[in-house]
């Protein structure tokens, strides 16, 4: 239970941390970031604070959903719809298109199954983590709420492949086993053992190659067709992710470091790898500063912390447990601030350095 504890929690937090220090980044190529920002060593979206994005909350909403549904893949299913549903209702800022027409198409009456759009962006591969770290062990069962989590705003098979990457990556990152590229490979193949699965098995192998040839990671990037930043396309998001967690599986800093300096989808690409190296290393192993720096409500630090508290308690039980309350009222208020930082950073960018 204690173990089961860490690694949740530290899934958690870690999606929120590699978030929180990304969002500034976001959009950005390397030597503009490096003109504008330097480097991400700390918060940057407010003086000395940072904020979580679209990227921590879903992570979030994993979490509940999994609390409400048990082991059950179709309550989760609805669990997690809903909580898409309510979430558009509190106007949250930087949603993206795909996930955007999704949640209207749940509105407008779609059942989950059909409420997806052909897309193969990041947003299913930055709520699996989470589902790894506590199914991983039964991988019909992951792959089932997998295939939901992408569907539900995703149907690009493309989509459902790199989130299956993940959560498998977060799986073998919780066990107590070392982290070996042929133990996550030969984990992931048999979920993935259908024939148009293929490229995006070649990509991870590539990656896992890269990794073992301590390849940087702009060079690997490069290769695969990201010269300008790593793009929101999760045959792109995912090998990269990987290829940093397989050279840094214990070491949250520099992974995180790393892989925002790489530009493009920073915030993204930063809380799936945060979430995936700390189901690893638990809170503990998260820098303090980065941490105490979120300063976020009502989905505070502590109340993630709390949330995956009651999460590892469910599932070491096996048996539902009551979604974490949150302070709706706040929502609303919390999304026109963060829209506000998020505008003043939008119009920065106007200004020099280039």
């Amino acid at each position: 239970m204690r173990v089961l504890n860490r690694c949740v929690i530290g899934c958690i937090l870690g999606t929120a941390v590699g978030d929180s220090l990304g969002l500034p980044y976001e959009g950005l190529s390397p030597d503009r970031a490096r003109r504008m920002l330097g480097a991400s060593a700390r918060h940057r979206l407010l003086p000395r604070n940072g904020m979580v994005s679209d990227d921590t909350e879903h992570a979030c909403f994993t979490a509940q959903a999994l609390l409400a549904a048990g082991s059950d893949p179709e309550a989760f299913e609805r669990r997690l719809a809903w909580s898409l549903r309510w979430w558009l209702l509190g106007v949250p800022a930087g949603v993206g298109f795909a996930t955007l027409r999704s949640i209207l198409k749940l509105w407008l009456g779609f059942s989950p199954r059909r409420s997806g759009v052909f897309s193969a962006g990041n947003g299913p591969a930055m709520r699996s983590a989470l589902l790894g770290v506590a199914h991983g062990n039964d991988l019909v069962l992951l792959a089932s709420l997998v295939r939901r989590s992408t569907r539900l705003t995703h149907t690009d098979p493309k989509a459902c492949y790199g989130a299956m990457a993940v959560a498998v990556a977060a799986h073998c990152a919780a066990s107590p086993q070392a982290v070996t590229a042929d133990g996550f490979l030969s984990l992931l193949g048999p979920a993935l053992d259908d024939e148009p699965a293929e490229e995006c098995m070649g990509l991870l192998r590539r990656a896992a190659e890269s990794a073992e040839k301590r390849e940087p990671l702009g060079d690997f990037a490069a290769s695969i067709g990201s010269t300008r930043g790593i793009a929101g396309y999760t045959y792109h998001t995912v090998p990269c992710v990987i290829q940093v967690w397989l050279r840094h599986p214990e070491d949250f800093r520099r992974g995180v470091l790393e892989i925002i300096a790489a530009g493009g989808d920073a915030d993204t690409m930063a809380a799936i790898l945060g979430g995936i190296i700390g189901a690893r290393v638990g809170t503990e192993g998260i820098p303090p500063a980065w941490l105490n720096g979120i300063l976020d409500w009502p989905r505070s630090v502590r109340w993630m912390e709390r949330l995956g508290e009651r999460l590892a308690e469910s599932l070491a039980s096996g048996e539902p447990a009551r979604p974490l309350p949150v302070f709706v009222p706040a929502i609303p208020l919390r999304n026109l601030l963060f829209l506000s930082v998020v505008l003043f950073h939008g119009f920065r960018r106007l200004a020099p350095p280039y």
